[in-house]
């Protein structure tokens, strides 16, 4: 029998009943049970198999299926929209992620199953996709996808990967470069196969997708190990798939190809997969042959990117229940209720490589369905006795549905569910949270942190709401990509929960901000250092010119200031030390007299000050100075007397050689604008200051004469 988890955290309770009384209240006229709302009993459409009568049976096809076209067009031209809020309850903020450029809620459109990645070098940026219906008259759908580059608080949906192309199951991860991947399932209602794509650009645009075999109901992982493993993607998938029993592949080439896939021992199907601290990658699921067994598969070798595909073993794991699907019935009546999670414990504590599985079973007894979580010690051998997470009374007959984990860098675990507690009999749900701090012997009390909403509402031609829900933990809080029906249809949200970490330095935004350690000029809740002053898609702690835009990060001299913000970027200087503030940093300050030569063959070298016209200026090749290594762009001429007024924007954006003197050496012709130089009425001359390829600063001047 499993064990009922002993809950710590004193969470408040009631506060959720009248939202939920309210709520109730204006869905008197919805279905109740499984019946659709036009009357029609739900059921999940195959192109192959019809699905099980109940979930007791083996799958005989595929959960994903293409039975309806694309929307047509004139159906999109003009969608309908309504305004939305952040959903806010019981302290805790959702922001819905499939809205339009305006932030507008789409009518008569569906989104769920969401998948999220976070950008490891930079927190605040992450990528949610989901499956996107583009009107609830069709089951067709899409790969959608929305960014938010100020930790979730704001989300642009540019759309769909690729339109009128169908697409399922979405999965996203990222490498540590701060890479985005999108692992989605295709059909031509024939074979199925997944593609991944790639974004460089933190979620805003992405590459084409690469083959990478696949099948029904893949998850992927990527190695976050930071060694030479690091960066390797894994997918698993089930039978329903491009490639027979081989249902495991790789890829070492940060998505560039895949290996073929090979046989996973036991058939898991159903699950996820993960990577532990030291590269061994575990994939858990449900047996295939049966849906009351639960296998965990373990491979320590495909972390070598010169070994073969290959696993060690797989291990039956007891969860004291069984996966439910296709019930007919329920709050998720044509789907899973659930997925089985597989997470490892990366932590630098005495549980590192702990493994931990989560599940939404049928427990013995009334209960239609209970989260419930073991764990092993030992690498996956052996298994503790399962424990109930959710800690209403057993015999509620409340479903604790899409139970979802993961474990954060600390070693702490994280569960959310839906949950019914709160609708006795019924199937109104709401997002629940709980948490362990001790390996999973002991659990939070269990918190709702999204109000009621019923799962029932906006079925795009389908009677489900997808078939998982996903979470990534840091070492702060939670961030959660969740479905709901707060609008009345389908829509995807973001929640985070506990407070921000956008420096992913274990302490919370809020925290840094109010005690002063870490700027917030705007007051906008976000650490000045995570954002991107400059707009150069970097943000100001990572970027070595926060001031000045340099995608390229160019740094001369290594002294990790940026040429584009170095007042000396030929020689190390990180203090910046400029002594006599000219802009010229003082290991560059002995500037090299050059001989400059103003309207060269012009002796009396006269301006024109009203003029709009280009003043050209030479530089001479002499003896100690070849033209030709002075770098244009750092350039600045005009005014003897004060620098700031010289104009420092070559015309043309670089200078041509042309021997101007005729000594046979070729000299450097620049063109700057009269009216920018700063060059004044009575001044008799006129100067260029500027630096070489090797840092070392140069100057020159020469005789003018102003005239009107």
């Amino acid at each position: 029998m499993y064990s009922e988890a002993t809950h710590t955290m004193n969470a408040p309770a009631g506060r959720f009943r009248g939202h939920r009384l309210a709520l109730a209240a204006s869905l008197c006229t919805l279905l109740s049970g499984g019946v659709a709302a036009n009357g029609a009993q739900p059921s999940e459409r195959t192109a192959t198999a019809p699905p099980p009568e109940s979930g007791s049976d083996p799958p005989s096809g595929p959960i994903e299926v293409l039975d309806d076209g694309p929307v047509p067009d004139r159906e999109m031209a003009t969608p309908e929209t309504s305004p939305v809020s952040p959903v806010v309850f019981n302290g805790f903020t959702s922001v819905q992620v499939n809205v339009d450029a305006l932030g507008n809620n789409l009518i008569g459109d569906a989104a769920n199953e969401p998948s999220i990645a976070i950008d490891p070098t930079a927190p605040n940026r992450m990528a949610i996709g989901w499956r996107q219906f583009d009107s609830t008259t069709s089951n067709f759908r899409q790969a959608g996808w929305a960014y938010s580059h100020d930790g979730g608080r704001t989300w642009t949906f540019p759309g769909v990967l690729e339109p009128g192309v169908y697409r399922s199951d979405p999965v996203l991860d990222a490498d540590g470069d701060g890479n985005l991947y999108f692992h989605s399932l295709t059909t031509n209602q024939v074979s199925y196969s997944c593609d991944l794509f790639k974004s460089t650009d933190h979620g805003r645009t992405w590459g084409a997708g690469v083959y990478a075999y696949g099948g029904d109901k893949a998850w992927m992982a990527i190695d976050h190990s930071g060694d030479i493993r690091d960066g390797n993607i894994y997918a698993a998938w089930d039978n329903a798939g491009c490639c027979g029993n081989d249902w495991f592949n790789r890829s070492t080439d940060q998505g560039a190809s895949f290996e073929s896939p090979v046989p996973v021992p036991q058939q898991p199907i159903w699950g996820v997969t993960a990577v532990g601290p030291d590269g061994e990658v575990y994939i858990a699921g449900r047996r295939r042959s049966t849906n009351t067994q639960f296998v965990v598969a373990k491979s320590t070798s495909v972390r070598d990117k010169a070994s073969p595909l290959a696993f060690d073993a797989a291990v039956q794991v007891n969860l004291e229940g069984t996966l439910e699907y296709f019930l007919g019935t329920g709050p998720n009546p044509g789907g899973l209720l659930g997925q089985v999670w597989v997470a490892v414990d990366r932590s630098g504590s005495s549980s590192r490589g702990n493994v931990y599985v989560l599940s939404s079973v049928n427990p013995p007894g009334s209960d239609p369905l209970d989260v419930h979580f073991v764990r092993s010690t030992d690498g996956g051998q052996s298994w503790s006795t399962p424990l109930r997470v959710n800690d209403d009374p057993a015999g509620t007959n409340a479903w604790q549905w899409f139970g979802t984990l993961d474990v954060a860098p600390n070693g702490r675990i994280d569960v959310v569910w839906n949950d019914t507690r709160a609708d006795f009999g019924g199937v109104m749900s709401q997002l629940y949270y709980s948490y362990s701090t001790d390996t999973g012997n002991t659990w939070s009390q269990n918190e709702p942190v999204g109000p009621p909403f019923h799962p029932h509402l906006g079925w795009p031609d389908q009677a489900k709401l997808g078939d998982y829900y996903d979470i990534v933990s840091d070492r702060v809080g939670v961030h959660v990509a969740y479905a709901a029906t707060y609008n009345g249809g389908q829509d995807v949200y973001y929640l985070r929960i506990g407070d921000y970490d956008c420096n992913d330095n274990g302490v919370g935004d809020a925290a840094e901000i109010d005690s002063g350690s870490t700027a917030d000029d705007d007051a906008n809740g976000i650490p000045d250092a995570c954002e991107d002053g400059d707009g150069d898609d970097l943000v100001a702690g990572r970027d070595n010119c926060p001031s000045a835009p340099n995608p390229d990060q160019l740094d001369s001299d290594a002294d990790e200031v940026g040429d584009a913000c170095d007042n000396c970027p030929g020689a190390a200087n990180p203090d910046q030390a400029d002594s006599d503030d000219n802009g010229i940093g003082d290991l560059c300050d002995s500037a090299r007299t050059i001989l400059v030569d103003i309207k060269p063959g012009s002796s009396t070298n006269p301006i024109q000050l009203s003029s709009n016209g280009r003043l050209p200026v030479a530089i001479l090749t002499t003896s100690d100075l070849d033209a030709a290594v002075v770098i244009a762009s750092t350039l600045c001429f005009g005014d003897a007397e004060d620098p700031a007024e010289r104009n420092c924007t070559e015309a043309h954006g670089k200078g041509h050689l042309e021997d101007v003197d005729r000594d046979g050496d070729l000299d450097l012709v620049l063109h700057f604008d009269t009216r920018r130089t700063g060059i004044d009425a009575g001044d008799a001359r006129a100067c260029l200051t500027g630096r070489t390829l090797d840092g070392t600063a140069i100057e020159g001047c020469d005789a003018v004469r102003t005239t009107p």
